[in-house]
């Protein structure tokens, strides 16, 4: 009998537990810098799956739906990846770049 390449193993997301937040934001193109105030975790989101309006702490502007930007989060804060995590910020591109 030819063998199945498909995964038969536990679906990512069926048990509902807060871990599915957090390991869909640690994966993808998730990258970590470090600037002068720390070590940061930054990701960028893509045109496509920008959904939402949310305000850049950079320049204090809004970041629209359908344009590309950076959410970015500490790497070194006290708290927890947990917290880093609920405290994580929509930045623009640019004002990243200058941050």
């Amino acid at each position: 009998m030819p063998r199945s390449n498909r995964p038969r193993g536990h679906k990512p997301g069926a048990d509902g537990g807060d871990d599915t937040d957090l390991s869909s934001l640690l994966s993808g193109w998730r990258r970590t810098e470090v600037r002068r105030d720390g070590q940061w975790h930054v990701q960028p989101v893509p045109a496509a799956q920008a959904l939402k309006n949310y305000v850049c702490p950079g320049c204090g502007l809004q970041v629209v739906p359908g344009v590309a930007h950076i959410v970015a989060w500490r790497g070194d804060g006290v708290l927890g990846d947990g917290a880093d995590i609920a405290a994580r910020r929509h930045w623009h591109s640019h004002c990243w770049k200058i941050k």
